[in-house]
């Protein structure tokens, strides 16, 4: 496939427009390989969530440039429109998310908001109308992916809320204090337990783990709680 177009979404991390022929079309929440080859035939190959809703042949990957990385600087910094990529997907059925009436609960971190925001757009391209609450932490106002769009369908859809909980620094004026993710975040008024939302996390190992203790703790059968991490352990980058 190869490259159509690209913005920047924070001074980290940028979005991917590819154009991929005869592309099998994906379900929101599923990812793909990303393989790069050098001159002398060394190849490095990473795994990016699909950040866009089906859309024919066209696919939009955001990507966080890691310090210490091997794909993610050569893709959030270097590749240029026309640049041709190798990639195989789409990939995974577990954490996946179809259009359906039942409430959903989507709580991100960094960049682990990249499947919740296919779920996002998939909603809106089905026009399902199933009400969605995305709980997104991040370092500061700086870090967070999609804001201008997150605002924009926030401003136009009542079923859509969107909670920021910024972990080290707040806009002006905010009501908290920089902190972690607490039980409170994920339990507000008019998302108790008792709506049965259907819940995904995606985000670094501790962050999904101590958010799935906190969302078991208020009471979500665990069964209905779908978790996806990344970090040095493995998993998507």
């Amino acid at each position: 496939m190869r490259v159509t177009g690209a913005h920047r979404e924070t001074a980290r991390s940028r979005t991917l427009l590819l154009d991929v022929p005869g592309w099998p079309g994906h379900v929101a929440g599923q990812h793909v390989d990303v393989r790069l080859t050098a001159e002398d035939g060394y190849q490095a190959e990473r795994s990016y969530s699909i950040a866009s809703a089906p859309d024919g042949d066209r696919v939009e990957l955001t990507v966080q440039r890691l310090a210490d990385g091997e794909v993610s600087p050569y893709l959030a910094d270097v590749l240029a429109a026309g640049d041709p990529l190798e990639l195989r997907g789409p990939i995974g059925g577990w954490f996946v998310w179809e259009p359906a009436p039942t409430p959903v609960l989507l709580v991100a971190g960094g960049s682990g908001v990249v499947p919740l925001m296919a779920m996002i757009r998939t909603r809106a391209a089905a026009g399902t109308g199933a009400p969605f609450r995305l709980v997104y932490s991040v370092r500061g106002p700086g870090d967070a992916f999609y804001a201008a769009e997150l605002a924009e369908r926030q401003r136009g859809d009542d079923g859509l809320h969107v909670a920021y909980v910024y972990t080290r620094t707040t806009p002006p004026g905010w009501p908290a204090p920089p902190g972690r993710i607490g039980a409170g975040a994920l339990t507000a008024p008019g998302w108790t337990p008792d709506r049965h939302p259907a819940v995904f996390v995606c985000g670094p190992t501790g962050f999904v783990e101590a958010t799935a203790h906190l969302l078991v703790n208020a009471g979500p059968a665990p069964r209905s709680i779908k978790t996806e991490r990344f970090g040095p352990s493995g998993g998507q980058s």
